[in-house]
């Protein structure tokens, strides 16, 4: 159910210690393409998992029988941080549907929050591939409301989750709560999770740092 894609030697981890490091993140062009980049490496680990069918195209000199995609995935985002992992997984799937999700914590008086969700515009999800992208999955809570909000516009054949970093904890209340047709894809994977539910040493608010502060 879980695919940890740094866990592995590749470029994908330098691109992990450089959304890490608090002095590559000053600049928020590059943090952003750098996420981009990730979705990229990611989509194509899970392109692996998609149906295919034999179609024959037509060369200048002959024909030539090629497996492509039989169907484009749905590729979903938490708003606003998913955006350039969004980004990244459309550059490969570049003909699919696109859902959005707004989510957000919801902060009270004695230190404790609810995950709001405000906003969510999707197609038709009935049998098709969902791509769901959430750059950081602390505590899971927000993940698993935001699919259950997705189930209202119908039944995936199977959801894969790309994650950037994820805490334990949050994974595996992911995998308690989350279906067997859903698999998460995730970058790197970190033990601590404060009190606060902040990812350590993660790299901090996605967010803020790729679309600057917010009120």
């Amino acid at each position: 159910m879980v695919h940890i894609i740094g866990s592995h030697n590749s470029i994908f981890n330098q691109f992990i210690s450089e959304i890490r490091d608090e002095k590559i993140q000053k600049d928020p062009m590059r943090f952003r393409r750098n996420i981009e980049r990730m979705g990229e490496i990611i989509s194509y680990e899970v392109s692996k998992m998609l149906t295919y069918e034999t179609r024959e195209v037509v060369t200048s000199l002959g024909m030539a029988n090629v497996s492509v995609l039989k169907e484009q995935p749905v590729i979903a985002s938490i708003l606003r941080a998913g955006l350039p992992l969004h980004m990244g997984v459309l550059n490969y799937f570049d003909r699919a549907e696109n859902a959005f999700i707004s989510a957000y914590r919801k902060h009270h008086n004695n230190g404790t929050f609810d995950i709001q969700l405000e906003y969510l515009a999707s197609p038709d999800l009935n049998g098709k591939d969902l791509i769901l992208c959430d750059p950081m999955l602390a505590t899971g809570a927000s993940l698993v409301l935001t699919y259950n909000a997705l189930l209202h516009r119908g039944k995936p054949r199977h959801t894969y989750i790309i994650t950037l970093i994820a805490s334990a904890a949050g994974l595996e209340y992911a995998k308690r709560n989350l279906p067997e047709n859903v698999s998460i894809w995730c970058g790197a994977v970190d033990e601590e999770l404060t009190a606060k539910a902040y990812i350590v040493p993660g790299l901090g608010d996605a967010g803020d740092l790729a679309y600057g502060n917010k009120m």
